[in-house]
């Protein structure tokens, strides 16, 4: 089974997100849908083997509305997965 990551919701600044074989040390970074640029903060770290997991991730004040969507790189920096877009306003 591959990779999963799911968008749940966004509330108050705060990315929920369900994932599903994600492999320790993988990174799951923010993404603008426009420009494919990875944002440098915020990263998040699998640090735990537990094969299904959700996460929270705080937005800081420099992301800046539009559309986004979560990429998972697996532990070389290749990608492994991708959430459905979201708006961020």
């Amino acid at each position: 089974m591959k990779p999963v990551i799911r968008f749940v919701e966004i509330e108050n600044r705060v990315i929920s997100a369900t994932y599903r074989k994600l492999m320790v040390k993988a990174k799951i970074v923010l993404v603008e849908k426009a420009s494919g640029n990875q944002l440098r903060d915020p990263i998040t770290t699998i640090v735990s083997p537990i094969p299904v997991g959700t996460l929270r991730i705080k937005l800081p004040a420099t992301v800046k509305p539009g559309t986004y969507f979560l990429r998972v790189l697996n532990g070389h920096g290749q990608d492994a997965a991708r959430s459905a877009d979201f708006e961020i306003g």
